[in-house]
């Protein structure tokens, strides 16, 4: 079983921890993961634009001038396409964009991203933050200490108002819960950070 080392705040070696194979030495299946991405945003998509069509716009009962005799082309209504304020022909409706991904797949997608991260050395377990107040400049400084570089992901076992706080000005830094971890906020990370509490519960749940 593979092991990594536990980091204190101050980036200095507190020990180490077993990463349990069932997560971090499972296949990583390519087409799997972007199956995976792709069900995830779809289900991000709001689906809510809407246009509405020749028979949804007011006005237009009557036929603008008469069949022949003007000139002009003719026109059945001020509700056609081609009208001011008129119809859309093809614009969007409100739709489901929702894709089905069974629970197996999207666990051992999971699976794989974990056991890429940590192969490529962009994982790291920490004892924990160590914040007795709320300070970003503070939070920075342990970021850097644990070698925490790029778009940064810090998981949790439970909320933690400090650390939330503390994080919450860095741009490049996002946290979440250890039961919430997803395949998309993984593979947009470059370092993703665990604290050993968080890496316990994430063991629990998708072991």
């Amino acid at each position: 079983m593979a092991k990594t080392t536990v980091l204190k705040p101050n980036g200095s070696k507190a020990g180490s921890v077993e990463l349990t194979p069932a997560l971090f030495d499972a296949p990583v299946r390519g087409g799997l993961l972007h199956q995976a991405v792709e069900t995830q945003r779809a289900a991000r998509r709001v689906g809510t634009s809407d246009t509405q069509t020749r028979g949804e716009v007011a006005g237009g009962g009557r036929k603008p001038w008469r069949q022949k005799g003007t000139g002009r082309a003719r026109q059945g209504s001020r509700r056609a396409p081609q009208w001011v304020g008129g119809g859309v022909v093809f614009g969007p409706h409100p739709r489901d964009y929702e894709r089905k991904l069974n629970a197996k797949m999207r666990r051992s997608a999971l699976k794989g991203v974990l056991t890429a991260k940590a192969s490529e050395g962009a994982l790291r377990v920490v004892e924990g933050f160590g914040l007795d107040e709320i300070g970003t400049r503070a939070a920075l400084a342990r970021l850097k200490a644990w070698k925490a570089e790029g778009k940064v992901l810090v998981v949790l076992a439970a909320r933690d108002h400090v650390v939330e706080r503390s994080l919450r000005n860095l741009q490049e830094a996002r946290v979440i819960l250890a039961n919430s971890l997803n395949v998309v906020d993984l593979l947009e990370a470059d370092t993703v950070v665990f604290t050993r509490e968080a890496l316990a519960r994430a063991t629990e749940v998708y072991a």
